[in-house]
């Protein structure tokens, strides 16, 4: 049986990898009602990816997908918050306010699923989203799903979780990840 590494599995099941020009671009914001046709179609490959990748690596504590990790350079993500949750559909989020308390946990991602960092992100934050009839949505997530929201919305803005660790700590094999019991996993860990 051929070892196949975790991100040669996620390019495989057709996730844009680390180097990618459009994963450092911030995403094109959709102009809506007017692109609603648009970002619903963005929206269902988003699930349809997630569907495939759900299908190959169980997500215990909730998983995230942004549209220019599928090769969309759009402003949608969607993340799937652990348990029976519902999805939560992210247009053109943008964080509002976030607290000062930060915890600092190990993220993976979707797109160098090979490596795990550790990363301080706020406990608390506040975002603005764009419903599909163009009204302004506010809505506040805490802990685990302010950090996977979060971090999705980096990816909407260019920027991979590395740019918000602190200077000196580096990413870690995935294989040494496993063996430290450490039990926040994101957008695909």
């Amino acid at each position: 049986m051929i070892d196949v590494r975790p991100s040669q599995q996620m390019r495989d099941l057709g996730v844009v990898q680390h180097g990618a020009g459009i994963l450092a671009e911030p995403a094109r914001a959709f102009d809506l009602p007017a692109e609603r046709d648009e970002a619903e179609r963005i929206t269902d490959e988003l699930f349809a990816a997630m569907e495939r990748i759900g299908q190959v690596h169980p997500f215990a504590k909730g998983m995230g997908i942004a549209a220019p990790q599928i090769g969309i350079a759009r402003a949608a993500a969607v993340v799937q918050p652990p348990g029976n949750a519902p999805a939560i559909i992210l247009l053109n989020p943008r964080i509002t306010t976030s607290s000062d308390e930060t915890d600092e946990q190990y993220e993976g991602c979707l797109s160098f699923f090979d490596v795990r960092g550790l990363v301080p992100r706020p406990m608390k934050i506040t975002t603005e989203t764009t419903a599909l009839t163009g009204e302004t949505v506010t809505t506040v997530y805490e802990r685990g799903l302010a950090r996977l929201i979060h971090h999705e919305i980096d990816h909407l803005d260019g920027l991979l979780y590395t740019a918000r660790m602190r200077t000196g700590v580096v990413p870690i094999p995935v294989e040494e990840y496993r063996q430290t019991g450490h039990a926040w996993v994101y957008d695909g860990a």
